[in-house]
């Protein structure tokens, strides 16, 4: 499993040093980030996800130490590097991990925010190559189960007034998928998400609540297991952009809650009775979204 470490520097000469210290086993590769506000300080408490491209899948997670320094050791390959903090630009890059490199420590200013150019009035489509939805859930009495699904499609309506604008997100739940054949198949049964009589999970929001910089929440109503709750996304909005396929316009969120099983009638006593330990009460839900703006003109990026 790659592993995420935060690193705590004891003194200003050792935050300085070129070198540094951190176990790398052989074969795996180490990402090295110092973070500093724009006055150039260190920026503890930033929130870092470090995601693998090729399978969206969450490789590393944490947040910066005291001393604005997040490392993590991660096989080779490609990733994408997000890093958030309260009241600043978030900070995207693309990082390719290198086997058997030692810690190279690289600098990270975040800009104060910017108040971000809203997304157009009018229809954008989530990019599914570019979007991931995915969850975090206890195991009983062990680790984290991180999985993800996927299957999905959803989009946004931008009105002229933001705060009026919808979005809907519908989910193929036969697409979960947690990395483990046996608790998948537990997991589509009818001991917890019953496919069968149940094949989606939906999402629809009812309002946008502005909350400063690039925060947003989106109040809405998600529907499991045949039944639905109201629920609240912590949404960071990441911009606009014109790129990829065609050079269409394209907007990016992240959002995260936190879901409660037994408010879906998921009841965890009834599994553990049955001796199926699937997962702990609480979930922690993340859409990694990008949209497409859509016109009668826009291109269709292929699968």
């Amino acid at each position: 499993m790659p592993l995420g470490l935060l690193r705590r520097r004891s003194s200003q000469a050792t935050r300085g040093a070129a070198g540094l210290t951190l176990p790398v086993p052989p074969g795996a590769g180490a990402l090295v980030r110092e973070v500093l506000d724009p006055v150039n300080q260190p920026m503890g408490a930033a929130e870092v996800t470090v995601t693998e491209l090729r399978s969206h899948r969450v490789a590393a997670r944490g947040t910066t130490d005291p001393y604005g320094y997040f490392m993590a050791v991660l096989p080779p390959g490609a990733y994408s590097l997000l890093i958030v903090a309260e009241g600043l630009e978030p900070h995207r890059e693309s990082v390719e991990i290198v086997p058997d490199a030692g810690p190279a420590p690289e600098r990270v200013w975040l800009r104060s925010a910017r108040q971000l150019e809203l997304p157009v009035p009018g229809t954008w489509l989530f990019d599914p190559p570019h979007t991931a939805i995915r969850f975090i859930a206890k195991h009983v009495g062990m680790a984290h189960v991180h999985g993800r699904f996927e299957r999905f499609e959803g989009g946004l309506q931008v009105a002229q007034d933001v705060t009026e604008s919808r979005v809907h997100v519908r989910i193929d739940a036969s697409s979960i998928n947690t990395g483990n054949n046996t608790r998948d198949t537990h997991l589509r049964s009818a001991d917890f998400l019953d496919v069968e009589r149940f094949p989606h999970i939906d999402f629809t929001s009812h309002r946008f609540a502005y909350r400063g910089g690039s925060k947003w929440t989106l109040q809405g109503t998600l529907t499991m297991h045949g039944v639905s709750r109201s629920v609240a996304l912590d949404t960071t909005y990441l911009g606009t952009v014109n790129g990829g396929y065609g050079e269409e316009l394209r907007c990016a969120a992240l959002a995260k809650a936190e879901l409660h099983r037994e408010d879906y009638t998921l009841n965890w006593r009834t599994m553990l009775a049955r001796g199926i330990a699937v997962v702990g009460p609480t979930v922690q839900l993340e859409l990694d979204v990008q949209a497409m703006y859509r016109t009668h003109d826009t291109p269709t990026p292929p699968e």
